[in-house]
């Protein structure tokens, strides 16, 4: 199988609360070790030590009172951080980078959900991130419910949200994907490696078998 062709590309794993994501891009990244593909694996927000400072002031339970506009342009600041820092780095030394999370999320979780607005939203990626899209967004649907299960006890400022909101989050995450040619969704129920498997048959048909 002609596993280089994923050298140097950028594959974004995203979707709602609860669907697994975080667990994905660790299998992946393993199972693309295992070829002989150097990846780099990031979170979104997060991956630098700014980053990851923005990561605490946006998930804090105790940060009721920040606006969906605040919550949009702290996401575009780390991602803007972790791109030049981490991800730029890495795709020009030739490794496939694999990111929890990116642009898709804000675009899901503030610009819909949040109501601030696509155009809005649009303009500011465009003027802020050196790179506004991967070259795959894999979106790991889950029905909102069965997310919000799998999250626990101790949900963060974010997947503490309404019921109503986190519908609306996924439904926006499967209007993005359907919009965009670099976009995938896959089936995020069953077992991990059910999912996982999901993810790897997607990869190959994309990059390795065509």
């Amino acid at each position: 199988m002609n596993w280089e062709k994923l050298q140097g590309k950028f594959i974004v794993l995203d979707g709602p609360d609860g669907c697994g994501k975080s667990t994905q891009v660790r299998l992946l990244a393993e199972a693309l070790e295992q070829t002989g593909v150097e990846t780099l694996s990031l979170r979104d927000p997060g991956g630098t030590k700014i980053g990851e400072q923005i990561r605490q002031i946006l998930l804090r339970n105790d940060n009721q009172s920040m606006s969906v506009r605040c919550e949009a342009l702290l996401y575009i600041a780390s991602r803007a951080q972790l791109y030049q820092e981490s991800i730029k780095p890495a795709l020009a030394a030739g490794k496939c980078v694999i990111c929890d999370r990116w642009l898709s999320s804000t675009y899901a979780y503030q610009a819909v959900a949040g109501k601030i607005g696509v155009d809005w939203l649009e303009q500011l990626a465009e003027t802020s991130l050196e790179r506004s899209w991967p070259d795959l967004t894999v979106i790991i649907d889950v029905p909102s419910k069965l997310g919000l299960q799998r999250v626990g006890s101790a949900p963060d400022r974010m997947e503490e949200k309404s019921a109503d909101f986190h519908r609306r989050v996924r439904q926006a995450f499967g209007d993005l994907a359907r919009t965009r040619k670099e976009f995938r969704i896959i089936d995020g129920s069953g077992t991990i490696e059910e999912v996982h498997r999901r993810v790897m048959e997607l990869i190959e048909s994309k990059y390795v078998d065509s």
